[in-house]
């Protein structure tokens, strides 16, 4: 989907005319706190904002709210304007109908679990409060509940009525800011179940800001990636985390196996130069000059290691010969870092521990393995390919 303001679009133009219930956000300003960030979330779905401490989640939250105004841009929702720089339009946040989570949840001490869910329904007569706040409790797990205050209740029950409450005044998007970081593991898991339970009841956009990636990976349907205060990439979870747009989406990702190649012709067929070794490449190459530099990153999952004394499936094609550096046991996986005699080049993967041990896997073993050509994504720079405008659309 291609709308201004995408990633490393221009967002001087004009927001977007939406018209159904979809949010598009398009904000930026020099500072004090840097922004030049924009995506987009349909109803019913769920985005994930990600990125380093600092980086502009939270502060985004606030500015869709109507918490916080930013120098530039805009906020759409449900085909109206709460945010519009260049007309001098700001809403209001009681105009916006937000619901609105805290990383701390924000529950009005003074008042019962009931009573902070009424909060928002007050221009209801005091019956019909009470009805729609306890059918809320109910939405939430917490029927008999209704009369604790918020010392009285755990971690996850304090979460659940800030949710409760966000719900009830029947928002038109709903923001979470690190909702689950408050409660232990146990409690987390559980949380997120509810909440992916919850979504099959309302069909309004989700934002939620968190820090933890398989959170994301497991609740949102798109990710999208900032750092310091710029959005660089979204999309659904496999696409980013198997394609991402550039090496700096990689390292904010926590994903290793980024290198450099050239990009080499033999017999009229392109290849990846990698050192010494001469890569087959699924796609791509044929876009890029001969001769050219280019970035690439290969998933763990696309490194194989050929098995000692019997054949592997794969392992003709892109052999690569290292030696095993770092064995790093983490239960029934191991992860495997080799290094390969070019650049100081390091390709990491992981493997059951019970494979690593029968293939007789150590620290100064020499092995090898194969990088799988449909798992090489290249990720070349702005010289030759936007790669910004392939974000929403087929990789590379």
């Amino acid at each position: 989907m291609d709308w201004p303001g995408a990633a490393g679009g221009d967002m001087s133009k004009s927001p977007p005319d939406a018209t159904s219930a979809c949010l598009d956000v398009g904000l930026h300003q020099a500072g004090p706190i840097p922004l030049a960030a924009s995506f987009h979330c349909e109803p019913g779905e769920l985005l994930a904002l990600v990125g380093p401490s600092g980086s502009g989640k939270t502060t985004l939250l606030r500015a869709i709210a109507g918490l916080y105004r930013p120098a530039g841009g805009w906020v759409r929702c449900a085909g109206e304007s709460w945010f519009d720089a260049s007309k001098g339009l700001s809403l209001t946040p009681q105009q916006r109908r937000v619901g609105l989570v805290f990383q701390d949840y924000a529950l009005f001490p003074h008042l019962s679990a009931l009573g902070n869910i009424m909060v928002p329904l007050d221009h209801l007569p005091a019956a019909r409060r009470r009805e729609q706040a306890l059918t809320w409790l109910s939405r939430v797990r917490l029927e008999g509940l209704a009369d604790r205050y918020p010392a009285e209740l755990s971690g996850g029950q304090r979460q659940r009525v800030a949710l409760a409450r966000a719900l009830a005044r029947q928002p038109r998007v709903l923001l979470l800011d690190e909702p689950f970081s408050a409660v232990d593991q146990v409690t987390r898991r559980r949380l997120q179940r509810e909440l992916a339970l919850l979504r099959e009841q309302i069909s309004i956009p989700i934002v939620l800001v968190t820090h933890d990636l398989d959170e994301a990976c497991a609740l949102a349907d798109r990710i999208c990636v900032l750092h310091a205060g710029r959005s660089l990439q979204q999309s659904p979870p496999d696409t980013l985390f198997r394609r991402p747009a550039s090496p700096e989406v990689a390292r904010l990702l926590d994903r290793h196996n980024v290198f450099t190649g050239v990009v080499v012709e033999q017999g009229g067929e392109r290849y990846l130069q990698w050192g010494r070794y001469r890569l087959e490449v699924e796609r791509g190459l044929e876009r890029l000059a001969v001769g050219q530099r280019v970035d690439w990153y290969l998933p763990h999952s696309d490194v194989v290691l050929h098995r000692r004394h019997r054949p592997s499936q794969g392992e003709r094609e892109n052999p690569v010969t290292a030696r095993v550096v770092e064995l790093v046991v983490l239960g029934g996986i191991t992860s495997v870092s080799l290094s390969v005699d070019h650049d100081g080049a390091i390709v990491r993967f992981e493997i059951a521990t019970h494979a690593a041990r029968r293939n007789g896997l150590a620290r100064g073993e020499t092995v090898q393995v194969s990088l799988l050509a449909t798992g090489i994504h290249l990720m070349p720079g702005a010289d030759t390919l936007d790669v910004h405008k392939a974000i929403e659309s087929e990789p590379l």
